[in-house]
């Protein structure tokens, strides 16, 4: 997800769309919280570790 939302934020910022980036920057906080997360040992939607 987190990898999603940095291709969504270059790809907004290179054409000029300012939907993709916003779903860019939201998918790169909600992926780098899934990471912290997982890597803090907190079990996340089901799992020991989020990758």
């Amino acid at each position: 997800m987190l990898l999603l939302g940095i291709i969504s934020l270059v790809v907004g910022f290179i054409t000029g769309i300012s939907i993709l980036w916003t779903i860019g920057i939201i998918l790169a906080v909600i992926g780098a919280v899934l990471w912290i997360m997982g890597s803090m040992g907190h079990a996340v939607a089901g799992r020991r570790h989020y990758w």
